[in-house]
């Protein structure tokens, strides 16, 4: 009789079978159902209508760059909480007739401990009590001139605030807004926009704020960018980005440039910005900054008063006049904040793309959920890989318990919760000695951990699918709660998901083939940092920059349990591609004493055979034993 060669076998396994227990079928299915969210989604798209051009007195870039080089020059070092800026903004606006309040307040910045700061408002009163918000932020970081970022701001903002005052020698001014304009010079923007979100959430002015248009880095040499993101998944209505965008077309004779697609879906599903737009989008105030730096400022060593553009001061200067005396006019049409993907003349909802990404969830839940079912139907025991799971996500947990622990004693850097500037050392110094102390922690909870976990003989097929199916239905579970948190961050889950369910079709093929797998699943987390280490200049410090966003506070305390969970379905799942899974002992399998007591014995014995030589040992106090 001819024998059948295991390839042969496995050609020939049966949709259905242990072999191949997932139903394409039925996964392949449930992606017809995407096509009608894409469908709604190609409806959904809205060209916003710009306001009415208001033509005011031209601006004046070459004065903005002799005030920039001023301020750089003689207020070089402009770390927060520096007094001469402040001398500086106010005597360039003392003669001009405009009532200047100041608002003070503090922030503990990551590596320089809590600084007192100051805000600076200067008032021009209009005829509505609604308000529109001029900013820039005077400081910088201490380590150069700062003439871009933000001298160059700083000087713009003055000089968009003189054509509303009175000019010496007059008795009347230049400009009588329609509504009150508040032009605000902020302190701490090098530092995650301390200044902007202390006036965005605490000023007594903060109420009838309609619009705000944030003035940053606008001399350098690059092309003319709109900053939309927030601290949330929003930004700014389409009306005011549109009208900001036409009235840059209009000075240099196309549309500035703005995030591409894929990074403005990163932002919605990672809201992440370093400009002083973002704070506002959380009290639902549309904001909109113009720059000329990419979304990391520019480097201070080199940001020196010779590199000023007197072309690009003009272009963003005249830009920003008319943008705001359009606001002026038609504020109301411009309100509030919405999620989007912006295109440029167009925009595509939000809630459209919130449709797509749900619905690209659904084959993945349909196959999972049908797995677990087919393993119900052929009485597949469960319960050995929940407990299993159950070990593995304890171990995450307590790693996570230790960091969240190693934080309350002050092991790593805290401050605000606000982006920690990329170029800090806070943010590039690794506490190495405190992260070894911490992997060993999370090294003893894993040998711990691990004994249960280790195979102990042949594990059969069916335990395997059972691995895989409860590992499988945890991220199922996990991406509902990320649908119930921020649905756009499901394009980080997303390719683990769809990668990781066809594991069980694998699981006898190469190493080659199963690790490949197992890698595709980590595209998401890779994109996230790869764009934290591109876009903000961090290389290999993303990581640890990333985890100190959560130490500062920026990320939520609920994305650590979310993480959680993934880490566990993503270490089961290692653990069989590996051929290292085995399903938890039941109680006759397990050892005497549990793995902790064992842990306790054996140090407790090195401990006294080490004092008393090598003497025979003693029994062990029956508090040991168990």
């Amino acid at each position: 009789m001819a024998t059948v060669s295991p390839r042969t076998e496995r050609r020939r396994a049966r949709p259905g079978s242990v072999e191949r227990p997932v139903n394409g079928r039925l996964y392949r299915g449930t992606w017809l159902l995407v096509g009608l969210p894409l469908l709604v989604a190609a409806f959904s798209v809205a060209r916003p209508t710009p306001l009415p051009r208001a033509f005011l007195p031209e601006f004046d870039g070459e004065t903005t760059k002799e005030l920039a080089t001023d301020l750089a020059t003689n207020n070089p070092d402009r770390f927060p909480g520096a007094l001469g800026p402040v001398a500086w903004f106010k005597e360039q606006l003392a003669s001009y007739g405009l009532p200047i309040h100041t608002e003070r307040f503090s922030a503990v910045i990551p590596g320089h401990g809590r600084v007192h700061m100051q805000n600076l408002v200067a008032e021009a009163v209009g005829r509505s009590p609604r308000t529109i918000v001029v900013m820039a932020h005077r400081d910088n970081d201490g380590a150069g001139q700062g003439a871009n970022d933000n001298a160059s701001g700083t000087a713009m903002l003055v000089q968009l605030a003189r054509a509303y005052g009175t000019p010496p020698g007059f008795s009347r001014g230049a400009l009588h807004p329609n509504h009150t304009i508040l032009f605000v010079s902020t302190d701490g923007g090098a530092f995650g926009a301390l200044g902007a979100a202390e006036f965005a959430a605490h000023s007594p002015l903060r109420l009838d704020i309609a619009a705000v248009i944030d003035l940053d880095s606008v001399g350098g040499p690059g092309r003319i960018r709109l900053e939309l993101n927030g601290d949330i998944p929003r930004a700014a209505a389409g009306t005011l980005v549109e009208t900001a965008a036409t009235r840059v077309a209009a000075q240099i004779g196309r549309r500035p440039a703005h995030d591409s697609i894929l990074r403005q879906l990163v932002d919605l599903a990672f809201p992440f910005s370093l400009y002083e737009q973002a704070p506002f989008a959380k009290h639902g105030v549309g904001a909109v900054t113009l720059t000329t730096a990419p979304d990391n400022p520019p480097d201070p060593v080199g940001d020196v008063p010779g590199r000023l553009r007197v072309d690009k001061l003009n272009q963003v200067g005249r830009s920003a006049q008319d943008l705001l005396g359009s606001l002026d006019e038609g504020l109301e049409f411009a309100q509030g904040t919405s999620s989007y993907l912006y295109l440029g003349t167009r925009l595509i909802r939000g809630w459209a793309i919130e449709l797509v990404l749900m619905a690209c969830l659904l084959p993945f839940l349909a196959a999972a959920v049908d797995l677990f079912a087919r393993c119900r139907r052929r009485r597949v025991p469960l319960a050995p890989a929940v407990r299993a799971l159950r070990s593995r996500l304890g171990f995450w947990l307590w790693v996570a318990v230790l960091f969240e622990v190693f934080g309350l004693l002050g092991a790593w850097p805290s401050g605000a919760p606000r982006p920690v500037s990329p170029r800090s050392d806070a943010a590039t110094n690794w506490p190495a000695g405190l992260l070894i102390i911490l992997g060993l922690l999370a090294v003893a909870g894993w040998l711990i951990t691990r004994e249960r976990l280790l195979p102990r003989g042949p594990v059969r097929v069916e335990e395997e699918l059972a691995g895989h199916t409860v590992a499988l239905l945890a991220l199922a579970t996990l991406s509902l709660l990320v649908v119930a948190t921020n649905p756009f961050a499901l394009l980080f889950l997303l390719p683990s998901l769809h990668a990781w369910l066809w594991l069980p079709h694998v699981r006898r093929m190469g190493p080659a083939v199963r690790v490949g797998i197992l890698l595709i699943g980590f595209a998401g987390p890779l994109l996230l940092l790869g764009e934290l280490a591109g876009r903000y200049g961090l290389g290999w410090d993303a990581p640890w920059y990333l985890a100190e966003l959560r130490t500062v506070g920026y990320i939520p305390v609920v994305v650590v349990p979310l993480f959680v969970i993934w880490l566990a379905g993503t270490s089961q799942l290692a653990a069989l591609s590996v051929h290292r899974y085995a399903p938890y002992p039941d109680v006759a399998e397990l050892p005497p004493r549990g793995p902790a007591r064992r842990v306790l014995r054996r140090t407790y014995l090195g401990i006294r055979d080490r004092r008393r030589g090598h003497g025979a040992p003693e029994a062990v106090p029956d508090a040991l034993e168990g």
